[in-house]
């Protein structure tokens, strides 16, 4: 599944914090995998503005703006992806979701 930058943040705010001993082990790897390296860190200088996270999302290559960090190809497993269905699900029925769940909500929910 292609993440965007602003997937992957949102996708580390969904995934669930509690979960059984079995489930933590395979979340924290799911963090690791989506979590950003020391590369993309750089490029993209992250800062909290307040409550929010801001980055720097394109720069100019060849006189055109790109996307610092271009979506990338991430393998979720059958459970992980499970959870985030059923925490997008929860956020849904509570109306929690916001516009910044929406690309996210679009991938997980209507496979």
């Amino acid at each position: 599944m292609k993440l965007s930058v602003l997937d992957r943040i949102m996708l580390l705010n969904v995934l669930p914090k509690e979960g059984s001993f079995a489930n933590l082990k395979i979340l924290r790897i799911a963090r690791e995998n989506i979590s950003f390296n020391e590369e993309e860190n750089g490029l993209l200088k992250f800062k909290q503005d307040g409550e929010r996270t801001v980055w720097n999302d394109t720069v100019v290559s060849d006189g055109k703006l790109v996307p610092t960090v271009p979506e990338l190809e991430f393998t979720i497993g059958k459970v992980v992806t499970n959870l985030i269905v059923e925490e997008l699900r929860r956020l849904n029925d509570e109306q929690k979701l916001t516009e910044s769940h929406f690309s996210l909500y679009e991938k997980f929910m209507t496979e």
